[in-house]
C-alpha cells in the first residue's frame, strides 16, 4: 500500500522532489511518511478552501438581508410619511370647518345683540311698567325681555364653544403638520440609509465574487482539475445544500403542523426489513454540469386561485426578468413589496408599498393554508414588525419575487433562500 501510494503521488505530481531511480526502487519509510503528510496537507487545504467558500456565501446572504431590511425601512418611512401627510390634510380640513362654524356663531351673536339694542326702549323694565295697561302686560313684557337676554347669552355661549373647538382643531392640525414634516425627514434619512446599504451590498457582492473566484481557482489547483469544472462542482454543492435546507425546512413545517399520532412498537412480524446495503463514507461525486434548481415538492393539493389572485399571478409573471430596484413599484423596475402591491393592484386589491403593512392589512394564515395569490414573508424574528421581504405564492411550493439588487424578478422555490416565517391572504 505504501509503495502504491507513493507511486501514485509521484505520477500525479503531488509529491515534489521525490527521486525514483528505477521501477524496482522500494520507497523508504521516510518516503511513505512524506507522502502521507502531503496527502493530509492537501486534504486540509481543500477543506479550508471549502470552509472559506461557505463563509463567503454566508457573508453574501447577510449583506443581502441587510440591504433588504434597509430598503423596506425606507418603504415603511415613506408609507408613514404619507399617512402623516393625509392626517395633516384631514386636520386642516377640520380647522376650516371649525372656523366656519365660529363665523356663523359670531354672526348669530352679533345679530342678537343688534336686535336687543333695537328693541331696548320697549323691553326696559321701566317701560314695561309705565306703558302697560295692567299687570298682565307687565308680566308679558318682562318675559319677552328675559327671553331676549337668554337668547343673547345662548348665542354668546355657542360662539365661545365654537371658538374653543376651532382652537383645538388648529392645535391638532399644527401637531399633525409637525409629525408629517418629521415623517418626511425620517423618510429622507431612511432613503439615504437604504442607498448606503444597497451600495455596500453591491460592493460586498463584487468583493465576495472575486474572493470566490480566487478560492475556486485554488480549489481547482489542489484537485488538479480545470477552473470551469471546479466552478461547476462548487455550484453543484451549493445547489445541493440549498435543496437540503429547503427540504429540511419544509419537513419541519409539515411536522409542526401535523397532529401528533400515537406510536406503538411493532410486533415481531411487523419488524421493518433491515437494509442490505451498508452506508459508506465515500463522498458523493459532485455533478460535472451546471445544476439547475430543483423545485420544492408540491403540496398534496393546491386549490385553484380566485379571479383576483389569478390576475395578481398573471401580472407578476409578466414582470419576470425585469430588474430589481429598491423603492421601485413599476412599471419596469420593482422591489419586493412594490411587485406584490402592483400584482394585487391588478387583482383589484390595494396593498401599501411596504411589506409590514401588507402583512398587517391582510389575513394571517399558516403555511398549510397557502393558496395561489397568497403572500409569504421573511422576518428576522417572530415579530411581524421585523418583516423585510415579501413574495407572491403561485402554488406548487413556488413564488414570484423581486429578490435583491443584481437579480431580476424570478419564479423560484419558496425555500430557495431561507424558509419564510409569515404568511397572509390579501
Amino acid at each position: 500500500m505504501a509503495a502504491t501510494t507513493v507511486l501514485a503521488l509521484v505520477a500525479s505530481g503531488l509529491v515534489a522532489g521525490m527521486a525514483v531511480a528505477d521501477d524496482d526502487t522500494v520507497p523508504s519509510k521516510a518516503d511513505v511518511r512524506d507522502a502521507r503528510t502531503a496527502v493530509r496537507a492537501q486534504v486540509d487545504d481543500v477543506a479550508a478552501v471549502r470552509a472559506r467558500l461557505v463563509v463567503a456565501n454566508q457573508r453574501l446572504q447577510q449583506s443581502a438581508v441587510a440591504a433588504a431590511q434597509a430598503a423596506e425601512a425606507f418603504n415603511g418611512a415613506r408609507w408613514k410619511a404619507d399617512q402623516a401627510r393625509d392626517a395633516a390634510t384631514e386636520a386642516q380640513a377640520g380647522v376650516a370647518t371649525a372656523q366656519a362654524d365660529v363665523e356663523r356663531q359670531r354672526q348669530a351673536y352679533s345679530d342678537a345683540v343688534v336686535s336687543s339694542y333695537e328693541l331696548a326702549p320697549e323691553l326696559t323694565a321701566l317701560a314695561g311698567v309705565l306703558d302697560s295697561d295692567g299687570i298682565g302686560t307687565v308680566l308679558e313684557r318682562t318675559d319677552t325681555m328675559r327671553n331676549a337676554t337668554d337668547a343673547i347669552d345662548g348665542n354668546y355661549d355657542e360662539f365661545r364653544a365654537s371658538a374653543v373647538v376651532a382652537q383645538v382643531a388648529q392645535d391638532r392640525a399644527d401637531r399633525a403638520l409637525d409629525e408629517a414634516t418629521q415623517a418626511e425627514q425620517d423618510a429622507l434619512d431612511a432613503r439615504q440609509r437604504a442607498q448606503r446599504a444597497a451600495d455596500a451590498a453591491a460592493a460586498d457582492a463584487q468583493a465576495i465574487a472575486r474572493e470566490k473566484g480566487a478560492l475556486i481557482a485554488r480549489l481547482a489547483d489542489l484537485e488538479h482539475i480545470s477552473v470551469d469544472l471546479a466552478q461547476r462542482r462548487q455550484s453543484g454543492l451549493e445547489a445541493r445544500a440549498a435543496r437540503a435546507a429547503a427540504a429540511a425546512a419544509e419537513q419541519a413545517e409539515q411536522e409542526q403542523q401535523a397532529p401528533p399520532t400515537p406510536t406503538t412498537a411493532p410486533t415481531p412480524a411487523e419488524q421493518p426489513e433491515q437494509p442490505t446495503e451498508q452506508p459508506t463514507d465515500e463522498p458523493t461525486q459532485p455533478p460535472t454540469e451546471q445544476p439547475t434548481e430543483a423545485p420544492a415538492p408540491p403540496p398534496a393539493a393546491t386549490p385553484a386561485p380566485k379571479s383576483g389572485a389569478q390576475a395578481a399571478i398573471a401580472f407578476a409573471r409578466a414582470q419576470i426578468g425585469e430588474p430589481y430596484q429598491w423603492g421601485a413599484a413599476g412599471p419596469n423596475q420593482w422591489d419586493c413589496s412594490g411587485l406584490t402591491a402592483g400584482a394585487w393592484g391588478a387583482g383589484g386589491t390595494y396593498l401599501p408599498h411596504y411589506s409590514v403593512a401588507q402583512y398587517e392589512q391582510s389575513t394571517p394564515i399558516s403555511a398549510s393554508q397557502l393558496q395561489p395569490g397568497d403572500l409569504v414573508f421573511w422576518g428576522s424574528s417572530g415579530d411581524p414588525g421585523s418583516i423585510y421581504h415579501v413574495a407572491l405564492y403561485v402554488g406548487g411550493g413556488r413564488i414570484i419575487q423581486a429578490p435583491r439588487a443584481g437579480r431580476p424578478v424570478e419564479e423560484v422555490s419558496m425555500y430557495s433562500w431561507t424558509a419564510p416565517n409569515f404568511y397572509a391572504r390579501p
